[in-house]
């Protein structure tokens, strides 16, 4: 199979689809790979890195998209990338498409078989493919609240982890998952005081043995959510609903009652966010003002460490792109259930049906999508 890997053109997206090693491992197997130029450049892949290990580099994403029978990327493919595919050229990305009904026309339009990192599964019921990333942007929260809280970005002037005699910021984190859990390790480590809301107890009672009496659990409800939230210095949205639109927990109307200078992290942001007053930016402009509360809402909060993110990603990625590119996608998905999971747009269908759902499509199931063998 011809895989191709393009430059990533999203604001300030440096990662890379695949890296030089995953680039080797699919040259070993007998793959062609195509790689744009300077493609992973900005974080040290070298074009000479990528022809060592076995990819041809060309000049421009037209002809990568022109030669490939599989794409594989980072980010949801942009207008102009949606109008060089073709029908049933593959293309193995995130798509978050839930809250996304242009890019999700686009892909229909194409004719493209469409496969979602985001939604691919595994046999404990987790989003491996998603994880990584999870990992990062939990982690990152912490750090991009942190300086949002700093007078010169609008905010109160709050150390996150106080100094002696002088109390620590108070962070609440509503959403107990990988996102949650990377988010409160890090803000632990830096000496806040943290809450997790979450609505499984089964989850708390494994968040309360996991740090061990360093943080507050707290079931999710709404009256719960605005006490905490009216409380804290810093609020991460944390929340997920697998391939679908993320729920709005926090209503414009408990922003406008929260401390003045205090900040949210908007974690869910690629599902459309889970606060009401989010809206996407960009790491060149991250943040805005709501009624004097800092609002971060990058869509793209990984690229900001883009190689750890890249190599993170490619771990994780690595053993479905070979499996593609081995079998073809449809024994592939024939033969993983987890992968076919992963199946979002095929060839003008619709076949995750919580995105269909959320933009009012019809929604045809993978298992019929895919052709038997």
């Amino acid at each position: 199979m011809h895989v191709g890997i393009p430059s990533e053109i999203k604001n300030r997206e440096f990662r890379v689809g695949l890296s030089p090693a995953s680039v080797r491992e699919l040259a070993t197997h007998g793959h062609q790979v195509s790689v744009q130029k300077d493609a992973g450049l900005a974080i040290g892949f070298t074009n000479q890195d990528y022809e060592r290990a076995g990819a041809t580099i060309l000049p421009d994403a037209a002809e990568i998209y022109a030669r490939s029978d599989m794409i594989v990327k980072v980010k949801e493919p942009q207008p102009v990338e949606l109008s060089m595919l073709r029908e049933n050229q593959i293309i193995f990305t995130y798509l978050h498409l839930a809250a996304d009904q242009k890019q999700t026309e686009g892909l229909i339009s194409s004719g493209a078989v469409a496969i979602a990192y985001e939604t691919v599964t595994d046999d404990k019921g987790g989003l491996p493919l998603l994880a990584p990333m999870s990992e990062v942007a939990g982690r990152l929260s912490i750090q991009a609240g942190a300086h949002a809280l700093e007078m010169s970005q609008g905010g109160s002037g709050i150390l996150m982890g106080g100094v002696p005699g002088v109390p620590p910021a108070k962070v609440t984190i509503i959403g107990g998952g990988v996102v949650g859990t990377n988010a409160a390790r890090m803000a632990v480590g830096m000496g806040a005081n943290v809450t997790i809301i979450d609505r499984s107890l089964v989850r708390l009672q494994q968040l309360d043995d996991l740090f061990q009496g360093r943080i507050t659990t707290a079931y999710a409800t709404q009256e719960r959510i605005e006490e905490e939230l009216l409380q804290s210095d810093l609020v991460v949205g944390a929340v997920l609903v697998a391939g679908a639109a993320a729920p709005k927990l926090v209503s414009r109307e408990m922003v406008s009652r929260m401390k003045q200078g205090s900040a949210m992290v908007d974690v869910a942001i690629d599902q459309g966010g889970c606060f009401e007053t989010s809206h996407a930016t960009t790491h060149e402009n991250p943040t805005y003002l709501v009624d004097g509360v800092v609002h971060y809402c990058v869509a793209n909060m990984p690229g900001a460490v883009a190689r750890t993110s890249t190599l993170a990603l490619n771990n994780a990625t690595l053993p479905h792109v070979l499996a593609i590119a081995n079998k073809g996608w449809e024994a592939a998905l024939r033969d993983n259930k987890h992968l076919l999971a992963g199946l979002n747009v095929c060839r003008g269908k619709v076949t995750y049906k919580a995105v269909a759902d959320a933009l009012g499509l019809e929604h045809t199931p993978a298992q019929e999508a895919v052709p038997r063998a």
